[in-house]
């Protein structure tokens, strides 16, 4: 069975790019009928936060990515590293350096003023004399010295690392004996299962040591996905500024999860010009051999052009719902099929849909002053009372088309352009010109409230 992992430092925030690493996992796991199983590498205890380890969880909630199992923490396994690293020292496979730091500086010194490359220098690799008193050793492996190591990867094909140039025989415990990162993920991903790890070509260079402590154990060592960063549009690292945010920031702004997980798969993978795709699409199509080589660009106006393609394409049912957060009760609204029909072609947000349908329910406590001047002058005035009249004189109004009617009426009878009513009403209606079209405006708000807005605007020019 296909097992991937996603595996994130509760440290910080859930990022764009580690979202995207945990959407590869999954669908790639789903398509296989496998499993995607989530781990929290909280072993870093000075700078884990349980908020980050909550944020994480929220964001895949949000998201619908479900992962398989319950979730394993690495703080909760020391024993288990425990047991792997006496293991190792057992067989001759590790051992224990007594090296203080001010030595290990020392030789970092010395090295770097011959130029050569820093690296431990092997000193108590094979002793067999008496450890020095007062040092609490940390554990080392013994890394090959020669040769080369492969790294067998479905993006990038085989890379080849030679082992003087990448590996001294690096630390896998602490003197405090706790384990290190390089250990512990090769340590859990065996006894999970994982078969197959995808995750940022940034740790491609940890990936040699890894299979180092693999080989070491006699384990199998998985197949590597190390997919290329998302830059922005100058081709540098992500910055806040460019879109590298908490994912749950992208849910505050009014992106949905269909969006946002449809822009990440396209940041990197594609199958042939489809742009928009469905999860059930996602699980089927995605192949990690199809990713790009190259770095992404994160595109906000692609992400934008997709929010927008979801929201004009849902229910109204479920618009309502999503626009619960921001302060709107619409579910039991007996106008919010026009409402929202009316304004979900207009944003791009949902965030820019509930200020949107805010400024048509609420009734305007000022008038900008440009769209006054525009529109109230002449028979503006004039033009407001005889359309109120005709709304009073009307028993069934309810739909854009009943308001649209006595517009027609007021333009024909008083021999008027359409803008001479259109334009002071919408500033009666709305407090500004611009906005959806006056017939849908006025049939939400209904009689009474479009007679308030009318004479409100009146009384005040």
């Amino acid at each position: 069975m296909l097992i991937t992992r996603f595996a994130p430092s509760p440290t910080g925030y859930l990022h764009i790019g580690g979202l995207r690493t945990a959407l590869f996992s999954y669908l790639w796991a789903k398509k296989n009928n496998g499993k995607f199983v989530l781990r929290i590498e909280d072993t870093d205890k000075a700078r884990n936060s349980k908020e980050a380890t909550d944020a994480i969880l929220e964001a895949f909630e949000w998201l619908g990515l479900e992962h398989d199992g319950e979730i394993v923490y690495q703080s909760q396994r020391d024993e288990i590293y425990a047991g792997y690293i006496k293991e190792l020292l057992e067989a001759g496979k590790a051992y224990k350096c007594y090296m203080s730091k001010e030595e290990l500086t020392q030789l970092r010194e010395t090295q770097m003023a011959n130029n050569e490359r820093t690296m431990y220098n092997g000193k108590y690799r094979d002793f067999e004399g008496t450890p020095p008193k007062g040092i609490e050793p940390v554990i080392r492996i013994k890394a090959p010295l020669s040769g080369e190591i492969i790294v067998k990867d479905g993006v990038k094909g085989d890379v080849s690392f030679k082992a003087e140039d990448i590996l001294d025989d690096f630390v896998i415990a602490r003197s405090d004996g706790s384990a290190t990162y390089n250990f512990v993920v090769t340590i859990d991903d065996h006894l999970m299962g994982i078969n197959e790890v995808m995750r940022g070509d940034d740790h491609l260079s940890n990936t040699p040591k890894q299979i180092v402590v693999y080989e070491a154990l006699g384990f199998d060592v998985p197949m590597f996905y190390h997919v290329p960063m998302i830059h922005n549009s100058a081709g540098k690292k992500l910055s806040k500024r460019d879109g590298a945010t908490d994912v749950m920031a992208y849910k505050e702004m009014g992106y949905t999860p269909q969006a946002l997980l449809n822009f990440l798969v396209r940041l990197g993978w594609s199958h042939g010009d489809q742009e928009i795709f469905s999860m059930d699409e996602m699980k089927t199509l995605f192949d990690p051999q199809d990713i790009n080589k190259s770095a992404s660009i994160y595109n906000t106006q692609k992400l934008d052009w997709l929010n927008a393609h979801y929201i004009k394409n849902s229910s109204n049912t479920e618009l309502a719902e999503l626009l619960s957060p921001y302060g709107l009760v619409l579910t039991s609204h007996d106008k919010k099929e026009i409402l929202l029909d009316v304004l979900k072609d207009r944003a791009k947000t949902l965030k820019e849909l509930a200020e949107l349908t805010k400024e048509i329910l609420t009734t305007p406590s000022s008038y900008d002053e440009k769209a006054v001047k525009k529109a109230f002058k002449g028979d503006a005035i004039k033009i407001l009372n005889a359309f109120g009249a005709k709304i009073t004189a009307t028993k069934e109004l309810h739909l854009p088309s009943d308001y649209h009617t006595l517009m027609e009426q007021v333009v024909s009878e008083m021999e008027i352009g359409f803008g001479k009513i259109g334009q002071p009403l919408r500033v009666a209606l709305l407090g500004k010109m611009s906005g959806p079209g006056l017939d849908s405006v006025m049939a939400i708000l209904g009689r009474d409230e479009t007679m308030i807005r009318i004479a409100n605007a009146i009384s005040a020019h």
